[in-house]
C-alpha cells in the first residue's frame, strides 16, 4: 500500500492579512458510521445499571452490615487507628454508594457519622450512643427501604442525625474555630 503525500499548507493572501490552513490528517483515518449503526454508550451503561438493580439491595445490606462490624469491633476491642479507619470507610463506602444504589437518605446518614470521625477532637469523647443511632438509622434505611412511606421518615431522620451531630461537634470545637467552618459548611450527600 502506497503512502500518501502529506498534504501542504495553503497560505490565501489578502489585502491585509494572510488565512494559513493546516492540513487536518484526521480525515484520512475518520470513519463514517450510517445513523442507524451509532452507539450510544450512555444508553448501554444505563441498560447495564438497570441489569444490576437488583443487587443494589444485597450490596447495601452488606455495605450496612459491615458499618456493624466495624462499631461492634470497636465496642469488643476499643478504638484504635485500625478501628477507627475501618469504621470511617465502611461509613465513606455507604455515603459514596447510597445514591448510587438508590438509598441516599443512608448516604446523608454515612456523611454525618464520616463528619463526627473527622472532626471530633477525640473520638473516645463522643457520645457512644451517638455513633450508634447512625449506624442502627443506616441499616433500617437499607432493611425498610422497600416499604411504602419510608423515603420521608428516612430523610428526616437523617436530617435529624445531621442536626444533632452538628451540635455535638460544634460544642466539641468551640476551642478549634478552624474546624467550625468546615463543621457548619453544608452537606453535600445527595437529597433526596
Amino acid at each position: 500500500m502506497a503512502k500518501k503525500k502529506p498534504a501542504t499548507v495553503q497560505i490565501s493572501t489578502f489585502a491585509d492579512h494572510h488565512v494559513i490552513t493546516q492540513p487536518n490528517p484526521l480525515r484520512d483515518v475518520l470513519r463514517r458510521v450510517a445513523e442507524r449503526d451509532l452507539d450510544d454508550p450512555v444508553a448501554r451503561a444505563e441498560k447495564a445499571l438497570a441489569g444490576l438493580s437488583g443487587e443494589f439491595k444485597n450490596w447495601m445490606t452488606i455495605e450496612a452490615d459491615r458499618l456493624a462490624d466495624a462499631h461492634a469491633s470497636i465496642l469488643r476491642d476499643g478504638l484504635t487507628d485500625l478501628t477507627r479507619q475501618e469504621l470511617f470507610r465502611a461509613a465513606h463506602d455507604i455515603k459514596g454508594d447510597a445514591a448510587t444504589f438508590g438509598f441516599p437518605s443512608a448516604g446523608a446518614a454515612a456523611e454525618s457519622l464520616c463528619r463526627i470521625i473527622e472532626h471530633a477532637p477525640d473520638l473516645d469523647q463522643v457520645p457512644s450512643n451517638l455513633v450508634a443511632h447512625h449506624i442502627n438509622a443506616i441499616q433500617a434505611i437499607v432493611r425498610e427501604r422497600t416499604k411504602l412511606d419510608t423515603a420521608a421518615t428516612a430523610g428526616e431522620l437523617s436530617r435529624q442525625l445531621r442536626g444533632v451531630a452538628d451540635e455535638y461537634l460544634t460544642y466539641a470545637n468551640r476551642d478549634r474555630p478552624e474546624h467550625l467552618e468546615a463543621i457548619l459548611a453544608p452537606s453535600i450527600a445527595p437529597a433526596e
